[in-house]
């Protein structure tokens, strides 16, 4: 069984930075897809930001230009970035890494982020 243990989440005010890191219990250089989903009180999971196979990138329009995710593969581990932090961004963070055919789907536990004043 693949664990994803996140950390990093905390209090920040509006303007400040957080950086949340996914340690991940298996290789993550041949995974699928991994990356970054937050869930708002009363809100769907939503996409912030992964990583694919095939070397795409891709970022939620709301984080664009705050956010990088970034990667260690010899710590198997995948990082998300966030600056210039919004309330609105306030959520509980997951890291998904997905391996295989057929596509095995993990999630890590969450982390609470909270951009309060």
């Amino acid at each position: 069984q693949v664990q994803l243990v996140e950390s990093g989440g905390g209090l920040v005010q509006p303007g400040g930075s957080l950086r949340l890191s996914c340690a991940a219990s298996r290789s993550i250089f041949s995974a699928n897809v991994i990356g970054w989903y937050r869930q708002a009180p009363g809100k769907q999971r939503e996409v912030v930001a992964a990583f694919t196979s095939g070397g795409i990138t891709g970022y939620a329009d709301s984080v664009k230009g705050r956010f990088t995710i970034s990667r260690d593969n010899a710590k198997n581990t995948v990082y998300l970035q966030m600056n210039s932090l919004k309330p609105e961004d306030t959520a509980v963070y997951y890291c998904n890494a997905r391996w295989g055919v057929p596509l095995q789907n993990y999630w890590g536990q969450g982390t609470q982020v909270t951009v309060s004043s």
